[in-house]
């Protein structure tokens, strides 16, 4: 289309047709706000307003970037305020449609100077703050204060230590600096935060199943836990919990492998995508037939997994056993090389293997890319042998049995891939 039009008269007419349909959904905002059924005139907040407005813009920017736009700015600001306060008079006192006003004076602008994709985005949001009114207040109500800390919390290891970290290689740890750490701190919280989320505020019921969808993107062994319990305390409702903990761990699989590539680990991605790819696929596979023997709906309701992943005390401990495993992987490696390091995964996968997986990818240790795949599978099926156990002991449970016995075949096709390919 820029071949045919010249780029000042596309955008003029891009953010014409843009600045149209915010004027649509803002006079449609004016008069569910107003409750009106019959067409009346609405003053201020009409679609012509909000395109001429928008009009005025472009062309003051297009006049000269400066002075002339934010003469007018200032201008339409003074009447937009002038608006507002009369119609807090009325007793109407939304600042909204306001702020569009404004942000539809600046669209044309941004239309010229910023990514179409960044415009189209802005646009999009607009569109929401006004459609969605009701669906945006209903969330708002239901947002505990408490959340509202925790992303502070995230935003302070995002935005506050991150940017003070140094670029520097952490003494005896080839490879791993510490913003590599940190970074691997906000990713892996950042998933488990909207496990978390999805579980809580969501899918707050969540059935069976969906308890094993939602608790794998957070933590397969707890929603391994939190099932086996289910089912023992209720046994009676709970013969989708097998089915449930296989989805749980193949939601690990495909935990693991995207948070891999958000960190930067394309070769070891493509490595482990074989595998991984095909224990995500026969984990379901088990599942869904385990399911359809159970033949039991949804199953109950479950509590959520666990506490909030943001937590800044669970971000240190994250970064400590990290940094802990880093030196011991080093310490391994350099004395024992391949089979130590195979014996030190397989330990690994009783605990926590999200630092122990992270740093081995991070790190420049004395062993090749080959062992270090094969050490994070390792390390991943000892841990489905650890999900095995709890699966059983909390359970007490036959019905369990078959969940249990392919959480230690898994482990056996994951050595067994190691030694083979």
């Amino acid at each position: 289309m820029s071949g045919f039009i010249p780029p000042l008269l596309s955008g003029f007419l891009g953010t014409i047709a843009l600045a149209f349909l915010i004027g649509l959904e803002l006079h449609a905002y004016r008069r569910r706000s107003e409750r009106l059924a019959a067409p009346v005139a609405l003053g201020f907040g009409t679609t012509r307003t909000i395109t001429l407005l928008a009009a005025l813009g472009y062309v003051l920017w297009v006049v000269a970037p400066v002075v002339p736009f934010c003469a007018g700015l200032v201008v339409a600001g003074a009447l937009l305020m002038l608006e507002y306060w009369k119609r807090v008079q009325a007793g109407d006192p939304a600042l909204l449609p306001t702020v569009i006003a404004l942000l539809a004076y600046a669209l044309g602008p941004f239309v010229l100077v910023a990514p179409l994709a960044v415009a189209a985005v802005l646009v999009i949001v607009m569109l929401l703050a006004l459609g969605e009114q009701t669906e945006i207040r209903k969330l708002s109500d239901a947002f505990p204060a408490e959340e509202g800390v925790t992303l502070a919390k995230f935003f302070i290891l995002a935005g506050l230590i991150l940017p003070l970290l140094p670029q520097a290689v952490i003494p005896g740890l080839a490879g791993i600096t510490y913003t590599k750490v940190w970074t691997a701190v906000l990713v892996i919280s950042g998933i488990s935060y909207l496990g978390y989320l999805a579980h809580h505020y969501i899918f707050p019921r969540a059935g069976t199943l969906l308890t094993g969808v939602l608790g794998g993107m957070y933590s397969s062994t707890a929603a391994t836990v939190v099932l086996a319990r289910a089912a023992r305390a209720e046994p009676g409702q709970a013969a989708l919990a097998p089915a449930a903990v296989l989805i749980a761990t193949a939601m690990m699989y495909a935990r693991l492998m995207v948070m891999i590539l958000l960190l930067g680990h394309a070769d070891a991605a493509r490595a482990l995508a074989p595998p991984f790819a095909a224990l995500f696929i026969l984990s379901l596979a088990i599942a869904w037939l385990l399911a359809r023997r159970a033949k039991n709906g949804a199953g109950p309701e479950h509590a959520v997994i666990s506490a909030n992943p943001l937590d800044l005390p669970v971000a240190f401990l994250f970064a400590l056993l990290f940094v802990m495993f880093a030196a011991v992987t080093n310490f391994v490696t350099s004395n024992f090389g391949v089979n130590g390091l195979h014996v030190l995964s397989f330990a690994v996968g009783f605990s926590d293997i999200d630092p122990f997986i992270f740093s081995l990818l991070d790190g420049k240790f004395q062993v090749g890319r080959a062992a270090i795949v094969s050490a994070v599978l390792i390390a991943s099926g000892s841990n489905n042998l650890l999900k095995a156990g709890y699966a059983m002991g909390f359970s007490r449970s036959r019905k369990m049995l078959p969940a249990a016995a392919w959480l230690a075949g898994s482990m056996v096709l994951s050595v067994a891939y190691t030694v083979f390919f």
